[in-house]
C-alpha cells in the first residue's frame, strides 16, 4: 500500500510548535506527551518525529534509528509514567476500520486503573 502524509494534521502542527501541548518527554526520534482528553488516570500519546500515517507505514519506511528511537521512548513514557508495574495498554489504531482520528502514527499509552476488556468477545 501506498501512504500519503497529510502535513496538515495535528500531530504535525504540534511537532512544528504551532499547536502546544504537555510534553513528557522528547527524543530525536520521538515526541510524547499528555491526552487532552485522557481516558484513563494515564493517557500519554507517544508519535515518530517523522512522516508516518501509521504503524505498518512506519516498519516498512522508517529508518532502523527511527525504529529503535521511537520504541525507546515508548519504553521510556511507560517507565516515567510508572504503570509496568501493574500493568497498562498500549493502542495503534490504523485505517477507518481501526477508528484512526488523526493521519500519524501515534500510540496511546493508558495505565492507573484497570482497562477492562479491550474489545468484546466474538460470539
Amino acid at each position: 500500500m501506498s501512504y500519503t502524509y497529510d502535513d496538515q494534521n495535528i500531530f504535525a502542527k504540534i511537532l512544528r510548535g504551532e499547536i502546544p501541548n504537555k510534553t513528557v518527554l522528547e527524543t530525536e526520534h520521538a515526541l510524547a506527551f499528555h491526552d487532552i482528553a485522557p481516558q484513563a488516570p494515564i493517557h500519554v500519546l507517544v508519535i515518530p518525529k517523522g512522516p508516518y500515517v501509521c504503524y505498518d507505514h512506519f516498519a516498512q519506511d522508517a529508518s532502523d534509528a527511527e525504529i529503535i528511537g521511537f520504541t525507546r521512548a515508548v519504553g521510556e513514557v511507560c517507565k516515567m509514567m510508572g504503570v509496568e508495574e501493574n500493568g497498562f495498554r498500549l493502542i495503534a489504531n490504523a485505517g477507518e476500520n481501526g477508528v484512526q482520528e488523526v493521519p500519524h502514527l501515534h500510540v496511546h499509552i493508558l495505565g492507573g486503573r484497570n482497562l477492562g476488556r479491550m474489545l468484546s468477545r466474538a460470539d
